[in-house]
């Protein structure tokens, strides 16, 4: 199992299990010290700074595997007070589900790109030579133009955005035909 896969297990693993103590305790759980309330944030820093650290200083693999999971708890004791970091006081808030939600996501795809990235090339390359590719292209400029006039902006941006990429599209395929013919 890859480090990043470890860390991404132990992140969502810490998250849940942050969020299921404080959902059971009701926020009665908690560490207080000279009337101040140590959240689990601080927790969650200490063991970045220590996976950091074990990670860039040992070789070895078990330790670097160990930095891996140490890591990734931390991040996600980090992540579960997200939304009381950015609102200062409001645990529940449904912001902090979408930013790990949306973290999550991220990091998956790039581990499955970083995993399979040979294979995701070929596909592409294949993908880019065939004319559905260039029957793709169309259809997603056609449709995403379609949306440029909206009085939404994120559907506006959106639409820039699926346009700009059925262009590059479109482009890569016509570019790849003028090569072969040569």
């Amino acid at each position: 199992m890859s480090l990043t896969l470890l860390a991404l297990i132990s992140f969502i693993s810490s998250f849940i299990i942050a969020r299921a103590f404080t959902t059971i305790s009701g926020g009665r759980g908690v560490l207080m010290i000279f009337g101040f309330h140590i959240h689990h944030f601080w927790y969650g820093t200490i063991l970045l700074a220590i996976g950091g650290w074990l990670g860039i200083t040992f070789d070895e693999e078990r330790i670097v595997r160990l930095a891996a999971v140490i890591y990734g708890a931390g991040g996600g004791l980090i992540g579960d007070e997200v939304g009381l970091l950015l609102t200062f006081g409001n645990y529940w808030t449904g912001i902090t589900y979408t930013i790990v939600i949306i973290f999550v996501a991220f990091v998956s795809a790039v581990i499955l790109f970083m995993l399979y990235s040979k294979a995701i090339s070929a596909e592409i390359k294949g993908f880019t030579r065939s004319r559905a590719s260039f029957y793709f292209g169309i259809i997603l400029a056609v449709v995403s133009i379609a949306f440029l006039t909206t009085r939404n902006s994120l559907i506006a941006r959106i639409s820039t955005v699926t346009t700009i990429a059925a262009l590059i599209i479109i482009v890569l395929y016509v570019a790849q035909r003028i090569r072969t013919r040569h």
